[in-house]
């Protein structure tokens, strides 16, 4: 009669050799994520309170972009006044040479975004499905003095007309203590 201890020791062989040790210098590193492309959306990076363009006093959210993955992506990290609490990932893709974001919320929302920096500008766009029917969005980061001004426009028709979504300027955060 085999016992369990006696199938425990016939199998050990099998699986010493179907593990291979692979020599430490053959081990590849990840690529670095040091090349310029990866830093064009650098200047989003901070702690952040985003306003309303047309009231610059009242903060809408707060948000807070910072490099993770060993440098390699950005999350942003964003609370809003009303409630809504979302996170992207956003991170350049090499292999494709572009910008791609992913954004998803509390509420369920998911939506992805592509493209790359124009004329000093980080465009990116996409489109998502809202009520059963696609939307087309774009959005538009670029710096402005003391910050980062976003603008997204958006069109349920196929790009034929185009509707403003939201229009937010990001200024540091005062600490408090």
């Amino acid at each position: 009669m085999i016992t369990a201890q006696m199938r425990k020791i016939a199998i050990l062989p099998f699986f010493l050799l179907c593990a291979r040790v692979i020599p430490a210098s053959n081990v590849q590193k990840p690529a670095s994520c040091s090349a310029p492309e990866y830093h064009q959306f650098d200047f989003w990076i901070g702690d952040w309170n985003a306003f309303e363009i047309n009231d610059l006093k009242k903060v809408v959210a707060h948000l807070r972009v910072d490099r993770i993955l060993d440098g390699c992506v950005l999350l942003e990290d964003y609370e809003g006044a009303s409630g809504a609490h979302g996170q992207s990932f956003s991170i350049y893709d090499r292999s494709r040479e572009v910008w791609h974001q992913t954004w998803v919320t509390n509420r369920g929302l998911l939506l992805e975004i592509e493209g790359g920096l124009q004329g000093g500008a980080m465009i990116l766009s996409g489109s998502d499905r809202v009520d059963g029917r696609v939307r087309q969005v774009r959005g538009v980061w670029k710096t402005i003095d003391g910050g980062v001004r976003e603008t997204a426009v958006r069109s349920v028709d196929g790009g034929k007309t185009w509707q403003p979504w939201f229009d937010l300027v990001f200024r540091p955060a005062k600490r408090t203590r």
